[in-house]
C-alpha cells in the first residue's frame, strides 16, 4: 500500500519494499516488484536473482512472469518453455496471459517451439489453444498471424491462406496483408500477391501493424520489407 504513488525507479518505492523484505524475508511479492524496475533499466543481473527468489518462494505465482520475459527480453526461448511448463504442472487451473496480455501462455510456448526451429510442435500448441480460445470467443491480436506464417513456413499454403482470412477478420495487419501476399505467390497467383503487398503497405503507413513498447514481436515486418517484395 505505501509504495502506490512512488515512482518504480525511486528510492522511496525500493527503500519501503526493503523494508517490507526486512519484515518478512518471505514476502515474494516485495522480491517481484522490486525486480520490474532493474529489468526496465536493463540491469539484468539484479533483476534475475530478485525475480529467481520470488519465484523460489513461489512459483505458482511468478513463474509465468519470468517464463514471459525470458521469451520477451531474453530470447531464452529454452528457459520460457520450461518455466511455462513447470508452472502447467504446478497447477490444475488455466496458467494465463503473458504479462503484457497480448498471449496466452500457451501461444508464448508454441513460438518459443518455433524459435529453436520445432515448428510442427509450435503448430499443435498454438492450434490447440486457439481452439480453446475461440470457444471462450477470445482470440489474442496476433494468434491467427503467427500460425498462419507457421504453416506458410512449413508449406501448407492452403491451410495458411485461410488462417490469413481469420486474422483479417479478427485484426486486420500489415503484417497479415505481407505474409498473405507470400502464400498467393507460393500459389502462383502474383496479381492477387500485388494487390496484397499494396493493402501492406497501406496498413503500415496507418500505424496497423505489429508493436510493443519493449521489444520487435516475432513476425513482425519493415516497410522495406514490403518494399522489396512489390
Amino acid at each position: 500500500m505505501e509504495i502506490k504513488g512512488h515512482y518504480q525507479f525511486s528510492k522511496e518505492y525500493q527503500t519501503i519494499l526493503d523494508e517490507s523484505i526486512e519484515i518478512d524475508p518471505t514476502f515474494d511479492y516485495a522480491y517481484w516488484a522490486k525486480s520490474i524496475a532493474y529489468l526496465k533499466s536493463g540491469d539484468f543481473v539484479t533483476w534475475k536473482k530478485l525475480i529467481d527468489k520470488a519465484v523460489e518462494l513461489n512459483p505458482k505465482e511468478h513463474l509465468g512472469y519470468r517464463g514471459w520475459c525470458r521469451y520477451q527480453f531474453f530470447r531464452d526461448y529454452k528457459g520460457a518453455i520450461k518455466d511455462i511448463e513447470k508452472l502447467d504442472s504446478l497447477v490444475d487451473y488455466d496458467i494465463g496471459q503473458s504479462q503484457n496480455g497480448t498471449y496466452h501462455l500457451n501461444i508464448a510456448k508454441g513460438l518459443c517451439y518455433k524459435a529453436i526451429g520445432e515448428k510442427e510442435k509450435a503448430i499443435a500448441i498454438i492450434e490447440k489453444q486457439i481452439k480453446l480460445n475461440e470457444e471462450e470467443d477470445f482470440v489474442g491480436a496476433y494468434d491467427y498471424l503467427h500460425l498462419g506464417v507457421l504453416y506458410l513456413e512449413t508449406e501448407k499454403f492452403e491451410k495458411a491462406f485461410e488462417t490469413f482470412k481469420k486474422q483479417s477478420e479478427n485484426n486486420e495487419l500489415a503484417e497479415n496483408q505481407y505474409y498473405l501476399a507470400l502464400t498467393y505467390l507460393q500459389l502462383g497467383k502474383p496479381v492477387e500477391a500485388k494487390s496484397c503487398l499494396e493493402k501492406a503497405k497501406e496498413l503500415y503507413i496507418e500505424g496497423r501493424k505489429m508493436s510493443d513498447p519493449y521489444s520487435n514481436p516475432m513476425d513482425k515486418i519493415y516497410l522495406e520489407d514490403i518494399e522489396n517484395k512489390k
